[in-house]
Parts: structure tokens; C-alpha cells; sequence
């Protein structure tokens, strides 16, 4: 009776966590892919866990000691060669299994590979910061910050690194999670399929407002996106290296637009 009141006192508490269950509605190509990879590693294992599970409820409940009890009482048997047989087999095979795939979806899933695609990657260069993101168009001249806009079905090439401490860049309908580190640039190939809004964060921890490291990405046809790009760079200020250095002050932000940045910002930052 314990367990199914475990498992239900954990569907209660895990109701609660919402957007965490966004990576299971994936709008890109390598969400897409990963989502698969997920569902078959879970199913996979459930064959295994599962009759386990429900074989040890039996077995406990079947074997129980109880008053009256007429079951033969063998000591000294120890052993099976068709059990031993059974309960090793199946789980060397569901890991072999699970290596291949895993083997083949590491290597097609590389985070710097370009996404087949007619369309040419547009660059965006990503610099975390204490606790802000700072992204720089550097084929538009623009920059924003905790705002991204990228047009869809077009592949974004993600160019990654930090002015501070590690971090980790996470649009979770997109794609997976990748690191960005002082003194390295990072490269993360990411796709909208289809117009939106899409939950960005930080997802490693970074100190006192790690949690107001977010960002929203909208993906958006071709022509607001252009249209968004002039409307930047018509209305908005310059990004400044004085500005730049009031940015890398420890602190949340809210979401900021720049008509341009200093040219080499990125590779500054970088080296």
C-alpha cells in the first residue's frame, strides 16, 4: 500500500514543476531528435525496471512467512543456470542497444554541427554574465540583452562564452544545454521550426540571482525579423565599452536593445 501512495504524493509534488516539461514539446530539429532519444532510453529501461518492480512485489507477497505455511524449505539450493541465464541476458542486451543508439545520437547530434539546411546560419554570439545574458548580431551590428529574436526555419549559429563565472545556455524547445566558460568560445547549431515564443535560462548555478538569468526567444517569419533588425538599429542606443563594463557589474537586467556594439567585443571578451 506504501507504494502507490509514494507515487502519487510524487505526481503531486512534481505538478508543480511545469515549464520543466517543455523539453518533451520540442519546436526544432535537434529537440526533436533528442526528445526521441529520450522516450527510447526510458522505454528501454522500463522493460527492464518494471518487471523487476512488479517480479519483487510477487515474490515478497508469494514467499511471505505466514502461519500455516506448507512450503517446501530448501536451504541449500543456490542456484539456477536458465534463471541466471534469463535475469543476465536481458539487461547486457537492452545496454548494447542502448549504447548504439546512444553512440549514434552523440555523433549526429554534436553540438557544433551545422543543421542541413537551403538557408544560410545567422551568427549569434553569447556572453553570460553575472547574472545577464548579452547577445551580439554581428551580421546585423545589433546587440540585446535577455531578448533573442531569430527567424524560423533558418539554422542559428551560437557562438558561446562568459565574461565571469561558467554557465550553461539552455533553450530547452531547441535544444540541449551547453556550457559557456571564461577563455573559450563555444559553438551550439540550434532551429526554430515554427513561429513562437520560447523559454531561455541559465541552467547552471551561478550565485545569488542565478534564478533572473532568463530569456525569451521569439522565432518570427523572415520579414519581422528584418523588420525588427531596422527598427534596432533606427531606435535604440550604441553599446559602448563604458556601457559594456556597466553590464559586467554583478546584478539582474532587464531586457535592453542596442543599435550597435564595440567591433571585436566578442574576441575581447574570449581572450
Amino acid at each position: 500500500m506504501l507504494t502507490p501512495a509514494l507515487i502519487m504524493l510524487m505526481a503531486v509534488m512534481l505538478s508543480g514543476c511545469g515549464e520543466q516539461f517543455i523539453v518533451l514539446d520540442p519546436k526544432g530539429p535537434i529537440g526533436e531528435s533528442q526528445k526521441d532519444l529520450i522516450y527510447f532510453s526510458t522505454i528501454l529501461c522500463a522493460v527492464i525496471i518494471v518487471p523487476v518492480l512488479i517480479l519483487t512485489a510477487v515474490i515478497v507477497w508469494r514467499y511471505r512467512d505466514k502461519p500455516g505455511s506448507k512450503a517446501s524449505y530448501k536451504p541449500n539450493w543456490e542456484h539456477s543456470t536458465k534463471l541466471e541465464i534469463t535475469w543476465w541476458s536481458i539487461p547486457i542486451v537492452a545496454i548494447l542497444v542502448l549504447a548504439i543508439v546512444t553512440v549514434k545520437y552523440t555523433y549526429a547530434l554534436e553540438p557544433s554541427k551545422p543543421i542541413e539546411s537551403a538557408k544560410a546560419p545567422i551568427t549569434i554570439q553569447v556572453t553570460s554574465l553575472d547574472w545577464k545574458w548579452l547577445f551580439k548580431y554581428p551580421e546585423e551590428d545589433i546587440a540585446t540583452v535577455n531578448y533573442l529574436k531569430i527567424p524560423e526555419d533558418t539554422p542559428i549559429r551560437f557562438q558561446l562564452t562568459s565574461d565571469t563565472a561558467m554557465n550553461s545556455f539552455w533553450v530547452p524547445q531547441l535544444g540541449g544545454q551547453i556550457y559557456s566558460m571564461s577563455g573559450m568560445a563555444m559553438t551550439l547549431f540550434l532551429q526554430a521550426d515554427e513561429q513562437g515564443s520560447y523559454y531561455g535560462s541559465g541552467a547552471n548555478f551561478t550565485g545569488k540571482d542565478f534564478a533572473k538569468m532568463t530569456f525569451k526567444v521569439d522565432a518570427t517569419s523572415e520579414e519581422d525579423y528584418k523588420a525588427w533588425v531596422s527598427e534596432v538599429k533606427a531606435s535604440s542606443p550604441a553599446l559602448t565599452m563604458d556601457g559594456f563594463e556597466k553590464l559586467t557589474e554583478p546584478g539582474p537586467s532587464n531586457v535592453q536593445l542596442f543599435s550597435s556594439f564595440p567591433e571585436g567585443l566578442f574576441n575581447k571578451i574570449v581572450t
